[in-house]
């Protein structure tokens, strides 16, 4: 807790400081009003002010600041009321405010230590870095015998990029540090090295060298000084020392990628035999070594491709290593490279069936059985990454048969439904890998998303609930935890479902995640500078900079910019709930009867999952009064609630676009190299018809991928709203006609349109964006357009099951017009093509796979149970 210094004041108010300081709230409120309950004092500002502050660190944020506001106006000229005040806004995260009050505390004391630490805290978080260089010299000024003094001021200057003057000041505060080259001071080693990263940012590198030879044995981490050596040895062209540099660290550690490449760059091999010859050194040298053997293949080609590719599977697969394929997966972008691989591999089966040895020509060294096991493990993965999963599944099945208690197997064929579209069946599986170990976090983490994926968020929370925190809700344990990859496939799981207003709570859940990760910087702004870990508090600072570009936070902004935009589209009523599930069912081809049954079921599933959440609300209102009770058992308790996440309230807010656009910016500055950070942006604006933001958007996507189906759509519509907006203002309307004759030339929507056809027509993704946006701008036009998206030719590209399943989708909701006679025909096609690929089932498959299976009932015995 920040600390106070009081003016001159009663006597029991330093008390009550006290009180505070040491987190005794309770107490320091009877002091407060011991000393307010004097009529001498009872307005006294700076009491009143430490009243409110305790107050709000009791949770009352209210009367805390009707009190604070009351000190302030009754000593304006207290740098205590403004420094209060100012603690007040920095607990509600109004850092702007907060600064301003800090200010103001100064103009009354301008060299109070303390307010001025607050306030260059405040001034790193909101990185107004100018501010606190300001702040940190004014610090330095007032205490220069301390440490953190010189080290907050150099960081102001790095942080500035201004690296020889961050040097500088280093130097100089090093120059004070009496230490014994001889001892051991980690504190004294992490200064160092933080000075010669510093100068190697500054392009010192002749310097940066120096540095590191003078004060090497002072430095404790002797592996970071060998790695910085040899990258300043590179910089500097010294090559023959760099060698020197990279060969002693793969004597240190031969399996590190980055050495090797280390060590190409300082031999600079001038073709593939040379550059072949450093790795066949380190195989002579590093016998057992992987690495050596594994770089190679990248650029290798041809028949040295194969006999070093040989070598290394001989090697992997004799010794058992399960993750030999996924080392390999990199090089499955070259189709040549996969022909060899599945010769080599489909070749040691034969070969191992019949003779147990990789090949019919060898010495007569007999391979073990698990070697044929570990080939086939490969080969499914194999087949399942080029496509095949039919021949996947016949290699995992029989490997399965030989050794039916390994879990890697069952991962594995789990892994095949999921890309060959059987989620729910993969989720099975892959269920079956977790009975084989329960005690795997592993399998059960991966065995719970599967299941999510499948929809099967019930038993997700129950699979977990077996690594949470026993007596507490396991979807609450984990987001208490953090666990962003669960919340994040639930928030997809409920969007396709269509709770919206669940998939919403996940979303903001995260968001409120990377909130509390930018606040928690604030611990550390101190903490580091007095321990010293200076490398490591500059790293965290620039990872928060860019923190929303983690893929966690872009999936769950994405997933909600999409909902919000549905719901803009199709804002909730009461009734919009039942009407979402039965438009579902009706799309679903299921007869009159199976229809009726099904509703049947819901209503039945619906009754009990109300029953199961009227059981857990009551389940959970009793573990809220025993954490209140404890609460108030506690000496003190800090902070108040936060802002429950309703479903209800989220789904129907009241400006949807508004609530994209918070989610929007942070992609908008942080991932402007993806496309659907744009195209989004697009729709957004669209909605909200605003055309320049619009241009601004597909311009941006244009620079990226110039050719993508979204964005073919996103243009098309650009055109016909600005074509076809009669309210737009004659300035806007001219920059945009001359933006879009410059970008497009004079073609009009349908012109454009079908030159993109043409370029693109024997692209499956290509060809069905043109159909929609034929039917969009001309609906007569629905039957060419059915005929263009639905066709599946071989000579056709990109024919994949996710984009024919979209193709599908399109044709049931009528986004290609009024052609559902097609999606009967349509769906059989593909089911040729993908038979496992549940979408492309036949009508009322998964109700005859569960009568099937012994889950489901007959209705008869269903009503029975019921009543």
């Amino acid at each position: 807790l920040p600390s106070l210094s009081l003016s001159p004041s009663p006597p029991s108010l330093t008390v009550a400081l006290r009180c505070y300081e040491h987190k005794q709230y309770r107490n320091g409120l009877k002091f407060c009003k011991q000393i307010l309950s004097n009529p001498k004092f009872a307005e006294h500002g700076e009491t009143l002010a430490m009243k409110g502050l305790t107050l709000n660190c009791l949770g009352k944020k209210e009367e805390a600041y009707d009190l604070v506001r009351r000190g302030l106006r009754n000593d304006l000229r207290s740098h205590v009321c403004w420094h209060v005040y100012g603690l007040l806004q920095r607990s509600d995260k109004k850092y702007d405010e907060a600064i301003k009050c800090y200010r103001n505390a100064l103009k009354w004391d301008k060299d109070n230590l303390q307010i001025l630490r607050d306030l260059s805290l405040l001034q790193i978080q909101m990185r107004d870095l100018e501010g606190y260089r300001e702040t940190r010299y004014q610090l330095l000024q007032l205490r220069p015998a301390q440490r953190a003094s010189w080290i907050g001021y150099a960081i102001a200057y790095h942080l500035l990029e201004d690296y020889e003057m961050a040097a500088k000041i280093i130097e100089e505060f090093r120059k004070t540090q009496q230490t014994s080259p001889d001892k051991v001071d980690y504190e004294y080693s992490e200064l160092l090295l933080y000075q010669n990263q510093v100068l190697r940012e500054a392009g010192l590198y002749k310097e940066a060298l120096e540095h590191l030879s003078n004060y090497e044995k002072q430095i404790c981490d002797k592996l970071a000084v060998e790695e910085t050596r040899g990258e300043l040895l590179l910089k500097l062209e010294r090559l023959e020392e760099a060698t020197e540099v990279y060969r002693r660290l793969q004597e240190r550690n031969p399996e590190n990628w980055s050495y090797y490449h280390g060590l190409e760059k300082a031999l600079k091999p001038s073709s593939v035999e040379e550059r072949h010859k450093i790795y066949e050194d380190a195989w002579e040298k590093f016998p057992k070594g992987l690495v050596p053997r594994r770089l190679p293949l990248n650029f290798l080609s041809g028949e040295k491709f194969r006999e070093c590719l040989d070598r290394y599977l001989r090697m992997n697969f004799s010794k058992g290593c399960p993750p030999v394929f996924t080392t390999l997966k990199s090089l499955y972008n070259d189709k040549e490279k996969v022909a060899i691989i599945e010769e080599l591999v489909v070749g040691y089966e034969t070969s191992l069936k019949s003779c147990r040895m990789f090949s019919q020509n060898d010495d007569g060294k007999e391979e073990p059985p698990t070697t044929l096991l570990w080939v086939q493990y490969f080969l499914a993965q194999h087949y399942d990454m080029i496509g095949q999963q039919t021949l996947a599944l016949e290699y995992i099945n029989a490997a399965i048969d030989s050794t039916p208690t390994l879990i890697e197997l069952f991962l594995i064929k789990a892994k095949i439904y999921k890309h060959a579209g059987n989620i729910r069946e993969a989720a099975q599986w892959m269920d079956e890998a977790q009975a084989l170990d329960t005690a795997d976090r592993f399998i059960n983490s991966k065995c719970a998303k599967y299941m999510l994926k499948a929809g099967m968020i019930k038993e997700a929370e129950e699979m977990c609930s077996k690594f949470t925190r026993e007596g507490a809700s396991a979807v609450e344990n984990l987001n208490e935890m953090q666990c962003m990859w669960f919340q994040t496939e639930c928030a997809l799981a409920y969007k396709a479902m269509n709770k919206f207003g669940e998939a919403l709570k996940k979303c903001h859940e995260i968001e409120r995640h990377f909130v509390e990760i930018t606040d928690d910087q604030f611990d550390f702004h101190t903490y580091c500078m007095r321990k010293m870990t200076l490398r490591s508090y500059v790293d965290l600072l620039k990872l928060e900079d860019v923190l929303r570009q983690h893929p966690f936070y872009y999936k769950a902004a994405v997933t909600a910019i999409q909902i919000y935009l549905s719901l803009h589209d199709n804002p909730l009523t009461d009734d919009s709930k039942e009407l979402q599930a039965d438009t579902a069912l009706l799309n679903s081809n299921l007869s009159d009867k199976e229809l009726k049954k099904l509703r049947n079921k819901q209503r039945r599933a619906q009754k009990k999952a109300q029953l199961e959440e009227e059981k857990k609300n009551a389940e959970k209102e009793k573990q809220l009064k025993n954490q209140k009770k404890k609460k108030e058992d506690d000496d003190e308790e800090i902070g108040g609630p936060k802002e429950e996440l309703v479903p209800d309230k989220l789904v129907k807010v009241e400006n949807p676009l508004e609530e994209a656009v918070k989610f929007l910016m942070p992609l908008k500055h942080l991932v402007k190299d993806k496309i659907d950070t744009h195209l989004l942006a697009f729709e957004i604006y669209f909605r909200k018809e605003k055309y320049l933001l619009m241009l601004q958007s597909v311009k941006r996507a244009l620079a990226i991928d110039p050719d993508h189906p979204w964005l073919h759509q996103c243009l098309v519509r650009f055109f016909k709203g600005v074509s076809e907006s009669k309210e737009l203002p004659e300035v806007v309307r001219t920059v945009l006609k001359q933006e879009i004759t410059r970008l497009f030339g004079d073609s009009n929507a349908k012109s454009f349109n079908q030159a993109y056809l043409t370029k693109h027509s024997n692209s499956i993704p290509h060809r069905l964006a043109a159909a929609k946006m034929m039917v969009y701008l001309d609906s007569s036009t629905e039957t060419k357009a059915a005929e263009l998206a639905t066709a599946l030719d071989e000579s056709l590209n990109n024919r994949t099951i996710q984009i024919c399943t979209e193709v599908l989708e399109c044709i049931r909701s009528g986004a290609l017009g009024d052609c559902k006679e097609h999606v009967e025909a349509y769906r059989a096609e593909c089911h040729k093509l993908y038979p496992y690929t549940l979408a492309f089932m036949p009508p009322g498959y998964e109700e005859n796979t569960k009568i099937a299976n012994g889950d489901v009932s007959t209705e008869t015995e269903e009503l029975a149970n019921e009543m």
